[in-house]
């Protein structure tokens, strides 16, 4: 595995010794400065050794109880890590240097052990701040469907760390190129800035960072970016010890520390059951509950506010599904299999109308033409409604699905109707919700009818899901034909009456997905993100001529590379893609990148895309490190003859194709047709 560049000057940096750096020579403070209160409280002022000594042993004092935090469950007294007064607003060091200390760790179970201790020792000590722990813990200041983010770009934080240390932009680009990680820029910053006479900011607590957090996503206005950048900067100039990388990773909204967000909901469970049960916490029925309620009810403030009054096996009581807030989707009798976009449409009692993706990303002002054909397709007496929908291009005039590739031209934000151009048509397989009532545990046969009696087609509006009923095989194989013809992916298959319930955010055994490239013995396509591309020869002179991708780690919170792409693509697609990819350009891998030598690419990208790309098989590979150790002891595993098939505009990066999924796919097809092979030199 490569290292980083120039990873000599990083350490040199990281130890305070900077680069062909002229040392400072420390200036005396002109006398005009000093004042009565410099002199008895100031920096100048003659300290007894013992402050130093008290000063000393509060940091080691400190990081003994950090420490603390790997302990096992049941060896772990909550109180014992706090270093601040029964009630106290919490100190955001204790957070910082937690995630410090899961970011060293690789295990996940040794993970979940120090976030759950976090979670207890905030319960046993401040439970008020428990919310505030959560949501920075979760690397959110909002629930997803909400829509309100930070606002905040890479160009704002280096302004921002540049004027609450003293350095220029120019100095924060360069130890930017230097240590590839604008937190450890910061770290470094703050931990080599000269003490500053006057002013001293009160330590930061958690509720102080994210109560500025809202402040900083709440901001708006012609003056905003100015508004956000002086936030930003108190927080700085009042952060110490760690702190400080960690406020710039949470405002990038990535903490990579190798936190899943399984791993996150399993802590918060565990810390529940033991603050309850401590001497027999019901670990597996409190982390079952939670999941399955965080699916239904995705809002840290209704959870966390239930497991304080009521405990975390009450959950299910206080916390359910409610209109208006998307439910968890999951993967989708035979049905036909759309190649468009996942739409929970909600129709509340005040006839609003709610849109969501997928990831449960509020995607209303994208679609007004399907808010506009709602009156059209339900009927009078239906009150509220949460359907869940594929949104497909659809060309109106010919009556014909059109492929993945039109609806992505569509605009994604605030779209006029008059201004759309890509007509969509919603085809309709599950309803969640009718007139009130939960529909969620209902066998599909049950919910199905609900949704036939209770909607109307609407021609090249809306449409029920193409779908038969049948137990033989040719009659199966026939269908799928009939799909691949009327332009979908495939089918999914379900089961009507045995355990057909909706499941949210779950993948199902009773639901599968059967693509005609099964049938062929081609293979799944996987998704897959761009983080890097190599230059262009011959005929792609002066462009990118192939790229590197990467699946997604979700456990280690990485990205693995598996190929290199540079086939699949028309001279338009490749122009879109490389215009596309060349703002996303930075100067050296991301530290959660997994590369080789022999994969190492001309640029690097930010991971901002997500590529469908099919391949003729999967193969062991001694280059790439998709699943390395999964299905061989060191290597990793590789796409033979790799294709871009189109961009997944409605996935996020972290929701690719994991290595867990990409070695699952490798062994189904070893047993399938024996294919072990090591890499050929094919991409």
């Amino acid at each position: 595995m490569s290292d980083p560049p120039h990873s000599k000057n990083a350490f040199a940096l990281l130890m305070g010794n900077r680069p062909n750096a002229k040392k400072k020579q420390p200036q005396s403070p002109s006398p005009k400065t000093l004042t009565e209160d410099t002199l008895e409280d100031g920096p100048l002022a003659k300290k007894p050794k013992m402050v130093k000594e008290e000063v000393k042993k509060e940091e080691i004092n400190m990081d003994a109880k950090i420490a603390l935090l790997k302990n096992k469950g049941y060896e772990f007294k909550p109180k014992s890590a706090a270093f601040w007064k029964h009630g106290e607003s919490i100190p955001f060091v204790f957070l910082a240097r937690a995630f410090d200390l899961i970011s060293k760790e690789s295990s996940r179970i040794v993970i979940t052990d120090i976030l759950c201790n976090v979670f207890r020792t905030v319960i046993a000590t401040t439970p008020g701040d428990l919310i505030s722990f959560v949501y920075l813990s979760a690397s959110k200041i909002y629930p997803a469907h909400d829509g309100i983010e930070l606002g905040i770009g890479e160009a704002a934080n280096i302004k921002s760390l540049g004027e609450a240390y003293g350095k220029s932009d120019a100095g924060i680009e360069e130890d930017l190129e230097i240590l590839g990680d604008l937190g450890l820029v910061a770290k470094v910053s703050r931990s080599s800035q000269s003490t500053v006479f006057g002013f001293k900011p009160a330590p930061l607590t958690v509720a102080k960072v994210l109560d500025t957090f809202l402040v900083i996503a709440k901001i708006s206005g012609n003056d905003s970016q100015t508004q956000k950048k002086e936030k930003i900067k108190a927080l700085l100039v009042a952060a110490s010890d760690c702190e400080p990388l960690y406020i710039i990773h949470l405002l990038e909204s990535k903490l990579r520390i190798g936190l899943a967000e399984q791993t996150f909901l399993a802590a918060l469970a565990q810390a529940a059951a033991y603050s309850e049960t401590p001497s027999d916490p019901p670990i597996d029925e409190a982390v079952k509950v939670i999941e399955q309620v965080y699916s239904v009810d995705p809002k840290y403030d209704t959870i966390v506010s239930a497991i304080l009054s009521d405990g975390v096996l009450k959950l299910s009581d206080k916390c359910g599904f409610v209109p208006g807030v998307p439910i968890g989707p999951m993967d989708f009798t035979c049905e036909y299999k759309y190649d468009g976009e996942r739409a929970q449409i909600h129709y509340l009692e005040d006839g609003s109308v709610e849109i969501y993706s997928r990831n449960a990303e509020r995607n209303t002002g994208k679609f007004p033409d399907v808010i506009q054909s709602v009156q059209r397709f339900k009927k009078p007496s239906v009150s509220s409604f949460v359907l869940d929908c594929e949104a497909v291009a659809f060309d109106r005039k010919n009556s014909k699905i059109l492929s993945f590739q039109k609806l992505s031209h569509r605009e994604r934000k605030d779209v006029p109707i008059d201004k759309i151009t890509v007509s969509v048509c919603i085809f309709a397989f599950d309803i969640l919700y009718l007139n009130g009532e939960q529909l969620l545990q209902e066998q599909l046969t049950v919910s199905r009818k609900h949704l036939y009696d209770s909607f109307v087609e609407v021609p090249g509006e809306f449409k029920f899901a193409t779908a038969v009923t049948s137990n033989d095989l040719k009659a199966i194989q026939s269908f799928l034909d009939t799909a691949i013809v009327d332009g979908c992916e495939g089918l999914i298959v379900k089961t009507l009456s045995t355990e057909a319930t909706y499941e949210p955010a779950k993948r199902s055994n009773n639901w599968l997905k059967l693509k005609k490239d099964y049938m062929d013995n081609i293979g799944d396509s996987l998704d897959l993100v761009p983080i890097g591309a190599y230059h262009g020869r011959g005929k792609r002179t002066g462009g990118y001529g192939g790229f590197l991708l990467a699946c997604y780690d979700d456990e280690k919170d990485e990205f693995q590379c598996i190929c290199k792409i540079g086939t699949g693509f028309s001279e338009k697609m490749l122009k879109e893609r490389s215009s596309s990819l060349q703002s996303q350009v930075i100067p050296h891998p991301k530290s959660y990148y997994r590369f080789t030598d022999a994969t190492n690419p001309d640029v690097w990208f930010e991971p901002t895309e997500v590529w469908e790309v099919k391949a003729a098989d999967l193969s062991i590979s001694p280059v790439y490190l998709a699943a390395a150790g999964a299905a061989d002891a060191v290597k990793g595993i590789s796409l033979r003859f790799p294709r871009l098939i189109h961009v997944r505009q409605d996935k996020k990066p972290e929701e690719a194709t994991t290595s867990g999924q990409v070695a699952d796919m490798y062994r189904a097809q070893k047993i399938n047709h024996g294919n072990n092979q090591d890499e050929a030199d094919d991409n």
